[in-house]
């Protein structure tokens, strides 16, 4: 089917960016030395320096004194040479505008930048989409210490990023690109978040991201409860429904007020010093790997609680049994304050010096 072409849309007053490359102004100008150098050497006979100074003073067109007469041939090689270079030379001043006077080149200094910080990460989070969910996971990032890649190419969003008072590290692109996944390191990445507001959108950037990493945890949000069957499909580990979990939370609260806003609140960390901690068969020192949670001891030892304990096949038990030992492929959930949980890192990292 043909299309029409709207010339509206061109401006004939601007030349577009794409036919301005600062590594073609360099390699045309190089060009131009090395023929005018070599042309000189061998049309005229003159030694390196004479041609170098006749090279000079053609392509900056000072017009100096030749170093020798010069024959038929060498006049015409000359004038060719000048025509050209004004070519040369007004594309060249074409590229050194745009890049300087309208800071590309501080762009591209910012992007190498980013670029090089990234590629030194490892174990980071990617999150594709930086609406109002990903600022809030951008946010607790933050205030956990975790190393995350934003993948965003709204105009808008991008602009926030660069004025955000964090070091944000950010690529602008499609998060369904492969090749943009791989400048963010999903190689060497341990999680990818995908808080794009569009469901297929999301579908397309878990499976492109499970395809380039297989072992990567992957949790997406997801607005349509038949999107979450094909985003699981498509490699999804975890699937969120924001307005499903909304919908529950103020249900529940109509119900059961009091326990909800107290689960609000131990999950507040603006409000409340109570965290939750997931302890897996890994985790684990090798002394503690076989023991039930009677024999760890560590509501002795560290003052947190195990509140849960979700087996290998997903089944949660809630409360579990003293006698419950963790397998692999098991966690244990720990409920404890920020000091408790960080004696209970402190406990199962010197496990072995201290038993």
């Amino acid at each position: 089917m043909l299309r029409r072409l709207n010339f509206n849309r061109f401006n004939i007053y601007q030349v577009p960016s794409s036919f301005l490359s600062l590594r073609v102004a360099v390699i045309l100008l190089v060009a131009e030395l090395l023929i005018s150098q070599i042309g000189f050497m061998v049309l005229e006979s003159y030694s390196f320096s004479e041609a170098f100074y006749m090279t000079v003073i053609t392509i900056s067109t000072v017009g100096f004194t030749e170093v020798q007469p010069l024959s038929p041939v060498g006049r015409f090689f000359t004038s060719g040479l000048i025509i050209t270079n004004i070519g040369i030379f007004a594309y060249v001043l074409a590229v050194f505008s745009y890049y300087v006077i309208q800071g590309e080149i501080f762009k591209n200094m910012h992007f190498n930048l980013i670029s090089a910080s990234i590629d030194k990460l490892s174990g980071h989070v990617i999150l594709c989409g930086y609406g109002k969910y990903g600022r809030e996971i951008a946010l607790h990032f933050h205030k956990h210490d975790v190393d995350f890649v934003v993948i965003e190419n709204d105009p808008h969003k991008i602009e926030e990023l660069q004025k955000s008072e964090d070091r944000i590290l950010y690529l602008e692109d499609d998060a369904t690109h492969d090749e943009v996944l791989v400048k963010a390191g999903i190689s060497r990445a341990s999680a990818l978040i995908s808080s794009l507001p569009d469901d297929s959108d999301n579908v397309f950037a878990v499976l492109t991201a499970r395809q380039l990493n297989p072992r990567l945890t992957i949790i997406s949000r997801s607005k349509d409860f038949r999107s979450q069957k094909k985003l699981l499909m498509a490699g999804a580990n975890h699937v969120v429904m924001p307005e499903q979990i909304g919908g529950f939370y103020m249900a529940t609260l109509f119900s059961k007020p009091g326990a909800v806003e107290f689960f609000s609140y131990i999950t507040n960390e603006y409000q409340s010093d109570i965290g939750f901690e997931e302890v897996t068969y890994a985790d684990l020192p090798a002394e503690c790997q076989g023991r039930s949670l009677r024999e760890l001891h560590i509501r002795q030892e560290t003052g947190s609680n195990i509140i849960g304990y979700k087996a290998p096949d997903g089944h949660y038990e809630v409360n579990p049994s003293p006698d419950t030992i963790l397998e692999k492929g098991a966690s244990f959930i720990v409920l404890g304050n920020s000091r408790q949980l960080q004696r209970l890192r402190d406990y199962l990292e010197h496990y072995s010096e201290t038993h």
